[in-house]
């Protein structure tokens, strides 16, 4: 028994065993998946333009944002080992994903464009000597992989993790590190800043967002009591990233503005620059 999800307008169909699809997702145009196993994608998450999927499960969480272009599979995808896991928060781009070992990325992983991960290698005959490898990949939570790197199978990702852009990952990372190049390696570890230098990076971040209000000739009223940051009547805590109070478009701009500084916040409201339907 199959499921199949379609949208010929769209040209969007989808085939699997069991077929689950979470509320408020979006999909862009030209999406063609087909797996032996199970499909899911949690609530809010969106798949871009130009996606081409095979494997045997695939099971993405909540809040994924995919720009487009995505090619997941390889010469395994019919076998049971083939399964493409993407936690909550994700974001991933025009990526090359080989499953046929398991993938799994964590939560509040990034994978930059471009970024290619292969689970087997082999060519000639390994009676002769010639070498062949066949083993997951493992991103863990809050990872970020930069442009056009290469993730070589059974690697292990650290927690936390830097890779900087172009680089290729043969061996495990460890966690809170920065790494970069060919092969990558350690470049410095993650170092927290003090209280004092965390609130001057917020006042600075605020500043900025400032002139970006003035811009687009809208005034949030914002107050700074580290580690809270009030915007409106909403409050946001910059340390453990929740919030509580009433949204609105201006609380929409802000979460969107500091996204981009790191400062993550999900809601149930999508996100959404002022200005961004020019």
């Amino acid at each position: 028994m199959t499921e199949i999800f379609q949208d010929e307008q769209k040209k969007i169909f989808i085939k699997a065993k069991s077929v689950y699809i979470g509320k408020g997702v979006t999909f862009g145009k030209s999406i063609d998946i087909r797996l032996n196993g199970d499909f899911k994608i949690g609530d809010r998450s969106h798949l871009g333009n130009d996606v081409h999927v095979r494997g045997n499960n695939v099971i993405i969480g909540a809040d994924l944002y995919h720009s487009e272009g995505l090619v997941v599979g390889g010469s395994g995808y019919q076998y049971a080992s083939a399964n493409l896991i993407i936690g909550d928060r994700c974001t991933i781009h025009n990526n090359k994903i080989n499953i046929f070992k398991d993938v799994i990325l964590g939560n509040d992983v990034g994978l930059s464009p471009e970024v290619v991960i292969l689970t087997h290698g082999y060519w000639l005959s390994v009676l002769k000597g010639f070498p062949a490898k066949f083993a997951g990949v493992n991103i863990r939570d809050g990872a970020i992989v930069g442009y056009r790197t290469l993730i070589m199978m059974g690697v292990t990702i650290g927690e936390g993790a830097v890779v900087g852009g172009q680089s290729v990952v043969t061996k495990d990372l460890q966690p809170y590190c920065i790494y970069a190049g060919n092969p990558a390696k350690l470049i410095r570890k993650v170092e927290q800043p003090s209280r004092e230098e965390k609130v001057a990076l917020m006042k600075n971040i605020l500043e900025e967002y400032k002139k970006n209000t003035d811009f687009q000739s809208v005034s949030p009223n914002i107050e700074l009591d580290y580690p809270k940051v009030k915007v409106n009547k909403c409050v946001f805590d910059v340390e453990d990233m929740t919030f509580q109070g009433e949204e609105d478009v201006e609380t929409d701009d802000f979460r969107d503005y500091v996204r981009k500084w790191g400062l993550r916040f999900y809601s149930e409201r999508p996100f959404k620059s002022i200005g961004s339907e020019i």
